[in-house]
């Protein structure tokens, strides 16, 4: 007898956003995902930007197993555990110079919080307790725990928890590809970042304690790069003020942008780094705070840091991170990521031309935006009501490709899609994901009644 309807569909008991159920996930492999019909879809999106090396990587589930016949939980209060130790050592070498203490934790948002209170109590442990306020974007994403909420600046996210969560002051993200001005490009980039310190003198400098940024933008702001100015003028407003600079890496880190970190297209020397999502590829939860033993070391001598996390350095999540570096050097991924987007990039900007309702491409290597407009002069977003940047994404995913969207003006409008598949992506791979955006652009300009060049 066959199943009826209802017995066909089994009911979820699983709550994350009110949505259309998807199909049952079987397995990844590669840049590929599989449903339970036998369809084959392209991570388009990495997941949310997280499976930098494809899925079912044999080298890191064979690591995985390994360490998993040893010990998949050692507290990090009883005993040391060698993959956490060498993974920290493998991490400072691909630090800045002089970044060389390490602190892991599961994700983002955990990173991103003991940033913010390595930060406070490093204040508190040199005698400058006044310090508490962190400046932040607008718009920006920081994770969704209460601190990194403080630091957001996203309204459709942080919205429902204003009168629970800290008002910290925020700046202007610097849109400079928006501005209609006479200034150039790079005086844009310095005008933004004037914005910085303006805001210190606005608050009282001696009770900012840090400036935090994406060194290129996530989902909030679909890839956004500032002018090449822009990064060493605020290196020089912290270091005048005496401010840490915490670089929220999570997104653009681990390699995503050709460089291991996004900073480092700018030799950015930050204080503190967080970092996520790729560092563990979708294998594990993973992520760390990277700090220098000149912050580090007066928290410790005041009676340590008062903060941490069950899984801390668990060792099963250190050995898959471990393999993870291993696979991105031994694969050159980040030179991959580079020419991949490169060619995904141009790809891009060829569709620009022929859908004149694209007004901006941008973001390096595999973390890649198109902004929606309704006037390429006048960049003037396209109406909210229209929510192409919904309709994109369903639409792509019906052709077979993931792809991530998001609002980059403050979350209310600013239509955009992301483009970041893995590292490991082939140049017909990427030509495959490009026809395929064609054809879900063609069918959204025909849904939404938007201009075409034929």
């Amino acid at each position: 007898m066959m199943p009826d309807k209802s017995e066909a569909v089994k009911p979820s008991h699983l709550f994350y956003q009110s949505r259309t159920r998807r199909p049952l996930a079987t397995h990844a492999e590669g840049i590929y995902i599989w449903d339970e019909s036998g369809r084959r879809v392209i991570d388009g999106s990495s997941g949310a930007m997280v499976v930098n090396i494809g899925h079912s990587n044999p080298n890191v589930l064979a690591a995985m197993k390994a360490q998993m016949d040893k010990a998949t939980f050692i507290y990090r209060l009883h005993f040391e555990n060698e993959p956490a130790e060498e993974l920290a050592r493998q991490l400072v070498r691909r630090m800045p110079e002089g970044m060389d203490k390490v602190f892991f934790v599961s994700g983002g948002s955990e990173a991103v919080e003991s940033a913010i209170k390595l930060a406070r109590q490093w204040a508190v442990a040199t005698k400058q307790a006044n310090r508490w306020k962190v400046i932040s974007r607008f718009p920006s994403y920081h994770g969704a725990t209460f601190g990194a909420l403080s630091v957001t600046g996203y309204d459709a996210l942080t919205a429902p928890f204003t009168p629970m969560v800290p008002d910290m002051p925020k700046i202007g993200a610097p849109t400079a590809y928006l501005d209609r001005d006479n200034l150039t490009y790079e005086d844009r980039g310095l005008k933004y970042a004037d914005q910085l310190e303006e805001k210190i003198l606005a608050e009282g400098a001696d009770s900012v304690l840090a400036f935090i940024m994406e060194p290129i933008g996530g989902a909030s702001t679909g890839a956004l790069v500032a002018p090449d100015s822009y990064y060493g003028r605020i290196r020089e407003i912290c270091d005048k003020y005496g401010i840490l600079l915490i670089h929220d890496e999570v997104m653009s880190g681990a390699g995503r942008t050709g460089k291991y970190l996004g900073g480092d297209h700018w030799n950015c020397r930050p204080d503190i780094i967080a970092m996520s999502k790729g560092l563990g590829a979708g294998y594990v939860p993973l992520g760390a705070m990277i700090a220098s033993d000149r912050i580090v070391q007066p928290v410790l001598s005041a009676g340590g840091f008062a903060h941490g996390y069950t899984y801390a350095g668990n060792p099963l999540a250190c050995a898959a991170g471990l393999a993870v570096l291993e696979e991105i050097d031994r694969l050159d991924l980040l030179t991959n990521a580079t020419v991949m987007g490169e060619r995904m990039k141009q790809g891009l900007l060829d569709l620009a031309e022929i859908f004149p309702f694209i007004g901006d491409v941008r973001g390096k290597g595999l973390l890649l935006a198109a902004e929606f407009v309704a006037d390429k002069n006048t960049m003037a977003p396209l109406p909210a009501g229209l929510n192409a940047y919904q309709h994109i994404v369903e639409i792509a995913y019906k052709r077979g490709l993931i792809i991530y969207s998001r609002r980059s003006r403050g979350g209310v409008e600013g239509d955009h899609f992301l483009i970041c598949p893995p590292m490991i992506i082939t140049a017909e791979e990427v030509d495959l994901i490009l026809s395929i955006i064609k054809d879900s652009l063609e069918e959204l300009a025909q849904m939404l009644d938007l201009p075409v060049n034929r």
